[in-house]
């Protein structure tokens, strides 16, 4: 497709890195190998990567897919949504950066319900749940090139693709191209584990078709999992024109509509407002004292951030480094909530922070920690286990 054919090759390595999250994800629409269909030929990883980009190009593709998604334990979650319970549903995707997906939860599903809309124009992003009868919005970063990585001629030749995948190599393990086969399609995967600051991510997988460069699978593990803890796949899949009227989708006109995107804008553009970033210039945005310490569960403190949710103004306030470091998202608290808790029906296991009652979801592949104190709200989030979350909860003064 003329996204993957133009894409600069440090956008592509962050794509293997970043495409098993929920928008990154979206581009990943496949079945995991399932063997005994065709496979390709060995190549090597720039060889593959490089056939891929140059790839002729294709005007769009569309099928069915199933969402799988270990993360959460219904056990411990009552009222999930199909991102949260696994899903079934159909996807799209055009030539010019237009994208779909449509999940529905599944009817053997443990309390999921409802279903959820991803739309993409390629610059900016919607979710809708229905469930929650809320939609989530975001810009997509702009991408910034110190000028080594563009192409504005064509793709980049096999010996850039050979030295972004040698820079990717310093911070991570690459695998080799491996031959698979993917929903009917002769498919290479790759797999890209972190070498250091993981945090509880073992790796991700990414594989594409050898014919026509499109992203065909996408799955996240846990440390010391062999099976993926979130996978979305392809039941079925087809390559040729998508009508532009797929992608004329509107919410529902009373829908809670949550800006997702920081203070200033979402893109760092020449004209657009800048971020306004440092503790003091924070505080002076915000009605509640940040609670920024130096150090928090024993990483350092990166940088102090400025966000916006509907019209309410919070503090993002960042610590460590790598996968492994931690965020903390600071706003007053709503006068009609409780303990953390939103309007939405999804529950949450109960913890104790200081003797004051938040909520905590503990997964393979990181913690979250809320509460509420003195009329702030804050939220712990990193991909480290729950006793660490809570001790950098603690420490929050």
């Amino acid at each position: 497709m003329k996204f993957l054919r133009r894409i600069s090759t440090r956008r592509l390595v962050t794509l293997c890195v970043a495409t098993a999250g929920v928008v990154a994800g979206a581009g990943a629409l496949a079945i995991a190998a399932t063997g005994g269909g065709p496979k390709p030929p060995p190549e090597s990883l720039p060889v593959a990567v490089h056939d891929a980009l140059t790839a002729p190009q294709v005007d769009g593709v569309s099928g069915r897919l199933q969402f799988t998604d270990h993360l959460i334990s219904n056990a411990d979650v009552q009222g999930g949504t199909p991102l949260l319970s696994g899903a079934s549903g159909r996807f799209w995707a055009s030539s010019d950066g237009h994208l779909r997906l449509e999940l529905q939860a599944d009817a053997a599903g443990e309390g999921g319900t409802g279903d959820t809309q991803i739309l993409s124009d390629g610059h900016n992003v919607s979710l809708f749940d229905s469930q929650s009868n809320t939609v989530y919005e975001a810009t997509l970063p702009k991408h910034q090139s110190d000028g080594t990585d563009q192409h504005p001629d064509g793709p980049p030749s096999l010996d850039q693709v050979t030295k972004a995948i040698d820079r990717l190599m310093n911070h991570a393990l690459v695998s080799g191209a491996e031959p698979s086969d993917v929903a009917g399609q002769p498919t290479y995967t790759v797999r890209v584990e972190p070498k250091e600051n993981g945090g509880l991510v073992g790796g991700v997988e990414l594989a594409w078709d050898a014919a026509h460069g499109t992203p065909l699978r996408a799955a996240v593990y846990a440390k010391g999992d062999s099976s993926p803890v979130l996978e979305l796949t392809a039941t079925d899949i087809s390559y040729g024109p998508v009508d532009s009227s797929v992608f004329d989708l509107s919410p529902p006109s009373d829908a809670k509509v949550v800006d997702l995107n920081p203070a200033g804008g979402g893109s760092t553009a020449a004209g657009d407002s800048a971020p306004v970033t440092g503790l003091d210039q924070v505080q002076g945005q915000v009605s509640f004292p940040v609670a920024a310490p130096d150090t928090l569960a024993g990483q350092q403190r990166n940088e102090v951030r400025l966000i916006q949710s509907d019209k309410d103004k919070g503090a993002l306030v960042t610590y460590g480094q790598g996968l492994g470091g931690l965020a903390v998202l600071e706003r007053a608290a709503q006068p009609n909530s409780s303990n953390g808790a939103d309007q939405s029906q999804v529950t949450l296991p109960t913890v104790s922070i200081d003797g004051i009652q938040g909520q905590e979801l503990a997964t393979p592949l990181g913690t979250m920690v809320r509460f509420q104190r003195n009329g702030v709200e804050y939220t712990v989030v990193g991909s480290v286990p729950a006793a660490t979350a809570e001790a950098a909860a603690r420490d929050l003064h």
